[in-house]
């Protein structure tokens, strides 16, 4: 059954990569400012002081904004761990200390500060695609769906709105997050989370 879902998931992989390519840079830029707005604006965010985010790559939506605009708050960077069973370790944003993984993204230098998983109150995920139910569409590495099974805070699914889809395939591995943000809606998880 997984095998067939993983099927699933890489064709639809290949059919968003192409949708968010079509969207174009000066369409990524606007939805990405929009979005930081968005969750600028947003009551959680306001309330939460240690937050998860990431820094963009192949397309995704840019929050760097938010980390130079709201530098009051404690940024927190993920750091990818293949050779250790796909785990993250999380370290605080900084600038200066941002180093190029092998995979292409910006990531925390390995002696950067540590900050432990369970002090993290809002985590903004990143995704290929996300659906109405808050499941994701990565890129396979199951990073964030391990983290997501042991995280207690508040979890906020990043995407384009045209890579907002009706369904995504899943597995039982496969983790929701509470919210998910575009660059038209701020929309709580049914199910998951009261509005």
């Amino acid at each position: 059954m997984d095998g067939f879902i993983s099927q699933q998931k890489n064709l639809l992989r290949k059919e968003c990569r192409a949708a968010r390519k079509v969207l174009g840079e000066t369409v990524r830029a606007q939805a990405s400012a929009l979005m930081c707005e968005r969750i600028a604006a947003w009551t959680v965010f306001g309330e939460c002081q240690t937050i998860l985010t990431y820094m963009p790559i192949k397309s995704e939506v840019d929050l760097t904004p938010l980390l130079e605009r709201f530098p009051h708050k404690r940024w927190v960077l993920p750091r990818i761990l293949p050779e250790e069973n796909h785990r993250m370790e999380f370290h605080r944003y900084d600038a200066a200390r941002l180093v190029q993984h092998p995979f292409g993204m910006m990531e925390p230098a390995p002696d950067a500060p540590v900050v432990a998983a369970d002090e993290i109150e809002l985590t903004l995920v990143p995704g290929l695609a996300y659906d109405r139910r808050g499941y994701r569409l990565g890129y396979g590495g199951g990073y964030y769906d391990r983290f997501l099974t042991n995280f207690h805070g508040v979890s906020a699914g990043i995407v384009y709105h045209d890579l907002l889809l009706d369904s995504i395939p899943r597995g039982g591995y496969d983790v929701p997050v509470q919210w998910v943000v575009t660059e038209v809606e701020l929309i709580p998880m049914l199910g998951i989370i009261e509005a």
